[in-house]
């Protein structure tokens, strides 16, 4: 193992992009030094499918209710293997099959979104994203972990369900948000553990990589 770590979170700030319909994120400081109180104190609210976040599979499967709380922590932990995709509509199946992903692999997809989406505060609805087909694929390849470098596996017009329960009811764990820019292609150690969350369909994460 070499190299140094890597953020590759989004920052939570307020004003910062969200889903269309999902309760913004926002910190709100209620207490201050400078006025007299005897600390400093903030709280937040907002959807926990804002910034980096990953999914459990209550969040889409009727019925399966797992929480975030039930992620195994090997899902988050591991060898990661960072994939450049080309096509600049879709993380298409015929690109992805090229790749020859194994079981057990966590797999993070760079497209480019990773090239300009996370400078604005305002929803991408054109963004890239996983079809059902490649979905459908990953799962039937038996992939542990996928990750996507926006705010959602399925796209805002097509496949957003669909998506989600393909890689969901597959027993792949799901990590939306991701700031991929400065990654090249390749292998690095990942560390991504969401919030404990009991009973949560998702939760905000910080996520970290180092090149192997």
């Amino acid at each position: 193992m070499s190299g140094e770590w890597i953020d590759v979170s989004v920052a939570l700030k307020n004003g910062m992009a969200h889903w269309p319909g999902d309760r913004p994120f926002k910190r709100k400081q209620t207490s201050w030094i400078d006025a007299g109180d005897s600390c400093n104190l903030s709280e937040i609210s907002g959807s926990v499918h804002t910034g980096t976040h990953m999914d459990a599979p209550g969040h889409f499967l009727k019925d399966r209710r797992e929480g975030i709380d039930t992620m195994p922590l090997d899902a988050g932990i591991g060898v990661a293997r960072v994939i450049a995709i080309r096509d600049e509509h879709a993380i298409a199946l015929d690109e992805v099959k090229a790749q020859e992903p194994r079981e057990g692999e966590r797999i993070l997809f760079r497209t480019k979104n990773s090239e300009g989406l996370w400078n604005s505060d305002e929803f991408a609805k054109d963004f890239i994203y996983i079809p059902a087909d490649t979905a459908k694929y990953l799962a039937e390849r038996r992939v542990r972990t996928v990750g996507v470098d926006y705010l959602s596996v399925g796209g805002f017009y097509h496949d957003g369900p669909e998506t989600h329960k393909a890689l969901l009811a597959g027993g792949i764990w799901i990590i939306e948000g991701l700031d991929l820019g400065a990654i090249e292609p390749g292998e690095y150690d990942l560390i991504c553990l969401p919030l404990k969350l009991v009973g949560s369909d998702g939760a905000p994460a910080r996520a970290v990589l180092r090149k192997r």
